[in-house]
C-alpha cells in the first residue's frame, strides 16, 4: 500500500443495522461521489447515503444470480480511475467472506490506492442477539469462523476439531449446505444434540433466532428465506429470546 491518498475506500457496512456502522464508516460513505455497494448491505445503511451520491449495485449470492467477480472489479477501478472518491460498502466486516483480497488485487495491478475501514461482522451480532458470548472460559477457547460453500461447491474443513466437544463455530453461507454439514459432522464424531442457533437477518427489524441442535438443523434452517448464520456450540439465551418476542 502506499502513503498517496486513496481513491478507494473499503468498508464494513456491519450485518444491517445502522446502529452497527462505525463513525468512520458514516464520515466516509457521506463524502463519497461514489459508492459501490453488496446485496447484503442493510436498507438502513443505505439510506445514510446522501442523494446526490452515484449508487451501483453489484450484489452476489450464493447458488444464484450475481454480478461476476471480474465486473465488480472492472467497476471499482473504472470509477477510481476517474479520481472520484469510491467506497465499496461491504455487508459485515469487508475482511471476513468479503472477496476482499481479489477486489485490492485489481487496484494494485491498475496503480490506484486504497484504504480499509473494517466493520461489525455477522457472527458478533448474531452472538448478542442470542445473549451469548463467542468465546467463555471453561467452555471454549477458540472460536472457528468458517464458511458453508467456497468456489468449488460445499467447503471441507476440518471436521474432527469442530465435532469435538465445546467447539464452537460461526458458519456462514450454511443454508444450502446445511445438511452437508450435518453429515461430515456427525460422520466425524459431534453429538447430535450439540446445540446450534440459527440468525436470521441477524440485527435488522425482521430478524429471526431458531434454537435448534445439530440433529435438526437442516429442517430448522430451510424456512429462512433472508441471510441466516449458524452458531455452532451455543444456545440461544431465555432472556434474549424472550425479548426479541417481545419486539416483534
Amino acid at each position: 500500500m502506499t502513503t498517496a491518498p486513496p481513491n478507494v475506500t473499503f468498508v464494513g457496512a456491519g450485518p444491517g443495522a445502522a446502529e452497527h456502522l462505525t463513525l468512520g464508516a458514516l464520515r466516509v460513505l457521506q463524502t463519497a461521489d461514489v459508492v459501490i455497494h453488496d446485496r447484503l448491505v442493510g436498507p438502513e445503511v443505505l439510506d445514510l447515503i446522501p442523494r446526490h451520491v452515484m449508487r451501483v449495485d453489484v450484489g452476489t449470492a450464493g447458488f444464484g444470480p450475481s454480478t461476476s467477480q471480474a465486473t465488480i472489479n472492472a467497476t471499482l477501478v473504472a470509477h477510481a480511475l476517474t479520481g472520484a472518491r469510491v467506497v465499496r460498502l461491504k455487508g459485515g466486516d469487508c475482511g471476513i467472506f468479503g472477496r476482499l483480497d481479489e477486489e485490492i488485487a485489481a487496484l494494485e495491478a491498475a496503480g490506484l490506492p486504497f484504504r480499509i475501514l473494517p466493520g461489525l461482522t455477522t457472527a458478533a451480532a448474531a452472538a448478542a442477539a442470542i445473549g451469548q458470548s463467542l468465546t467463555g472460559r471453561g467452555r471454549n477457547v477458540a472460536l472457528r469462523i468458517v464458511t458453508g460453500h467456497d468456489m468449488q461447491g460445499y467447503a471441507e474443513q476440518d471436521w474432527r476439531g469442530l465435532a469435538r466437544k465445546q467447539e464452537v463455530a460461526a458458519i456462514y453461507m450454511g443454508k444450502k449446505s446445511a445438511r452437508f454439514l450435518q453429515g461430515r459432522l456427525i460422520m466425524h464424531g459431534a453429538d447430535p444434540a450439540t446445540p446450534v442457533s440459527i440468525v436470521e437477518n441477524a440485527s435488522r427489524a425482521d430478524q429471526r433466532i431458531i434454537g435448534t441442535t445439530l440433529s435438526h438443523l437442516p429442517a430448522a434452517i430451510a424456512p429462512c428465506d433472508g441471510p441466516a448464520i449458524i452458531l455452532f456450540g451455543l444456545a440461544p439465551r431465555q432472556a434474549a429470546v424472550s425479548l426479541q418476542r417481545v419486539q416483534a
